[in-house]
């Protein structure tokens, strides 16, 4: 089994077509980040340095290693994490409400420490949600084109 590394890109297959991630930071309780990268394709690129070099639609933890050794995904290329993407990305939490699935009280978690913020902005709701998902929730969301900003919470 092939060991992942930063940098390596996997093919996500979904009813719309290819997709791509791009597995850019490791962290030592949530695991493996990967940047989801924009736009459905018919056939793998031959190269990604373009595909690579857009900002992804969003980011989350998900258990790499794992997929790839299930053969749920594919590796099939290695890039550098673009600049732009090189900095770990600030998160935002909360526990929904059991009855309006809403979250009320925000933190943000810098990958090191967490504060409570309450409510956030509209343009706080683009960042991404301190999550880990699974191979179905991932392509659901991939499908269904979410991304934190457009989260119901």
């Amino acid at each position: 089994m092939k060991k992942i590394k930063i940098g390596d890109i996997i093919e996500v297959s979904t009813t719309k077509g290819l997709r791509y991630a791009q597995f850019s930071h490791r962290h030592l309780k949530y695991g493996t980040l990967v940047r989801i990268l924009p736009n459905f394709f018919k056939l793998r690129p031959s190269e990604f340095s373009e595909v690579i070099n857009c900002p992804e639609t969003f980011v989350t933890f998900f258990p790499l290693q794992a997929a790839v050794n299930q053969k749920i995904f594919t590796l099939v290329a290695n890039y550098p994490v673009p600049d732009f993407a090189k900095n770990f990305p600030l998160f935002r939490c909360g526990i929904p409400d059991p009855i309006t699935r809403k979250v009320k009280t925000w933190w943000f978690w810098d990958g090191e420490k967490e504060w409570q913020v309450g409510d956030i902005t509209t343009e706080q709701r683009k960042l991404p949600l301190r999550e880990i998902w699974n191979d179905t929730l991932l392509v659901e969301r991939i499908e269904s084109g979410w991304t934190p900003s457009n989260d119901n919470e």
